[in-house]
């Protein structure tokens, strides 16, 4: 393949690029809702989430806030209750525990396996007989082995709940991410393969009761006749926001095969470089697909490779400052993991947006290779 020495720009994340691609139909749904005055909890919001139910092939998606709030009236739906343990992979944002404790639960850190998800044999050996549950982060557009993961939670009385925030549409033996646990809870940061322009978020369950619970907490414990019932949380999702993702999600097919396309790309022009480890291409595994919200690669001397790559236009990232969650020393976690602490030293993520072409990987993949002959 022809690999591109043109110099140029690539931002790690093009935001404003992200709203003129739609320009004309973004100014179309904030003129038309506006004019409506339909800013809360409209018909805007209650079709989007039936598109998403849909396609997920679930009964209730709820939209709220943002992700982290979801996960915490998840939590409360489920009944988690205070001391109840709660095992998780360090390797997430900071936000997955935040809400096991919030709910005032115990977030138990273990640690990831060589595709970067939580290891099934880590989360065996962290069970105690205060844990409660189990919660997989689908990380990077990834499923993790939710088949090993199902059996560890069934032979032990556990049960799962899902922060698929970065996995809308990712799917492993057939099934989607955020569909294999008592609930499970997406992200819409305007950042997000589905992303609106702020914070946003939903939970999606097939249990009614659960479903019941949350639609409660995110309108402040009000029911349908608008009795409160209980404490709840304000955290809905804004109705102008549900109609922007509700546009992009008419595309969601095209969406998701592009990144699949870029991520090929990047496989083709760097698998053979010794000093790199790639994410699955996009056809590893008949067990999985991913979706590729993020290219998270491993690298030699990863400081100087992302030197190289700024100095040559090319933004990068260190996800969630270069540390995993129990490397955070206010946070009070004395686990030791090394296959985690050991990815952190090396892992770094190429862009990977739908701004991006396949050019732009061309030029990438030149500079990743030329810092490494050099």
């Amino acid at each position: 393949m022809s690999i591109s020495t043109e110099p140029r720009t690539v931002p790690f994340f093009n935001y404003k690029a992200a709203f003129t691609a739609r320009e004309e139909e973004y100014v179309a749904i904030f003129r038309d809702i506006i004019r409506r005055g339909a800013f809360i909890q409209q018909r805007d919001l209650a079709e989007f989430e039936r598109h998403v139910a849909e396609y997920l092939g679930v009964k209730h998606v709820i939209g709220v806030g943002n992700a982290t709030d979801g996960l915490v009236m998840a939590w409360r739906a489920v009944g988690l209750q205070p001391g109840d343990e709660v095992i998780f992979p360090s390797h997430t944002m900071v936000a997955s525990p935040a809400s096991v404790a919030h709910a005032g639960g115990v977030p138990v850190p273990v640690d990831c396996g060589d595709d970067h998800m939580i290891d099934p044999d880590a989360i065996e050996r962290a069970i105690t007989p205060r844990t409660r549950a189990i919660m997989p982060v689908q990380l990077n557009g990834r499923t993790a082995d939710m088949a090993r993961i199902q059996g560890i939670a069934d032979a032990h009385g556990l049960f799962i709940l899902e922060d698929a925030a970065q996995a809308l549409g990712s799917k492993f033996n057939g099934q989607y991410a955020g569909t294999f646990g008592r609930a499970g809870v997406f992200s819409f940061y305007p950042a997000k393969i589905l992303g609106c322009f702020g914070d946003g978020g939903a939970v999606v369950t097939n249990d009614d009761t659960i479903a019941e619970r949350v639609l409660l907490l995110r309108d402040h414990g009000r029911n349908h006749d608008g009795e409160v019932v209980t404490w709840g949380f304000n955290s809905r999702l804004d109705n102008l926001q549900a109609a922007v993702l509700d546009l992009q999600f008419r595309d969601y097919g095209e969406i998701i095969s592009h990144r699949r396309n870029l991520a090929a790309q990047y496989h083709a022009a760097l698998a053979d470089l010794e000093s790199v480890s790639l994410p699955p291409a996009p056809d590893a595994s008949p067990a999985h697909f991913d979706v590729y919200q993020n290219y998270e690669i491993e690298a030699e001397n990863r400081d100087g490779l992302r030197e190289f790559l700024t100095a040559s236009g090319i933004g990068t990232i260190l996800q969630w400052g270069g540390k995993a969650v129990h490397q955070f020393a206010g946070l009070g976690f004395s686990q030791r993991l090394p296959r985690t602490e050991r990815l952190f030293e090396r892992c770094l993520m190429l862009p990977m947006n739908m701004t991006l072409g396949l050019d732009d990987v061309d030029y990438i993949a030149s500079r990743v290779r030329q810092f490494y002959r050099a």
